[in-house]
């Protein structure tokens, strides 16, 4: 543990709470916290969750215009993805997973690539869902972070890994909020 594996996981833990409480604030906050975890997990030789960080900022940047001009310049309303494009998404999540997974492996010496690669594509899945304030978001965040709670302790990122727990229990919240606004909608 680090001092700045613990700040890192401050600030990422502010932005994750506040997408569960429905604040705008979790995009400023995760773009800071993308970039330090990037630095964090390419030094851990988790090389599919440092690559996805870039992939975060991006998309909390989006994220950020989209919940506050998103419905005509109102903030977009919480609301569920049909079957067919939850079907297409999982279905992405498995083929992603699959060939970076592969790549990592052959290519480099990645440590656990398919469970790093499940991580990476998953998340990416519940980033978009997120950006769209969609409820089955919380579902792959919870798929991500039982999976990411050993693979990061496996590597020593302790700090990390207790996160990522909190995280799990964050997203139950998440989800049970959302579906409580969406019921008041």
């Amino acid at each position: 543990m680090t001092a700045f594996e613990v700040i890192a996981n401050g600030i990422n833990a502010v932005s994750v709470v506040l997408a569960a409480r429905n604040s705008v604030h979790t995009w400023w906050t995760g773009v800071i916290g993308c970039v330090l975890f990037g630095i964090l997990f390419f030094g851990a030789q988790l090389y599919a969750d440092a690559t996805l960080q870039i992939f975060f900022i991006m998309t909390c940047l989006f994220g950020w215009l989209k919940w506050t001009k998103g419905d005509e310049g109102a903030p977009a309303p919480v609301k569920r993805s049909g079957a067919r494009l939850l079907s297409l998404m999982a279905g992405s999540g498995v083929l992603v997973t699959l060939a970076y997974g592969f790549l990592l492996h052959v290519y480099t010496d990645a440590y656990a690539p398919f469970l790093d690669s499940t991580v990476l594509a998953f998340s990416v899945l519940g980033q978009l869902l997120l950006m769209q304030r969609r409820i089955e978001t919380w579902w792959c965040w919870i798929l991500v972070d039982i999976i990411a709670v050993p693979l990061f302790a496996s590597r020593g990122l302790y700090v990390t890994s207790v996160l990522y727990a909190a995280f799990l229990a964050n997203a139950v919240f998440g989800l049970l909020r959302w579906k409580r606004e969406m019921r008041k909608a």
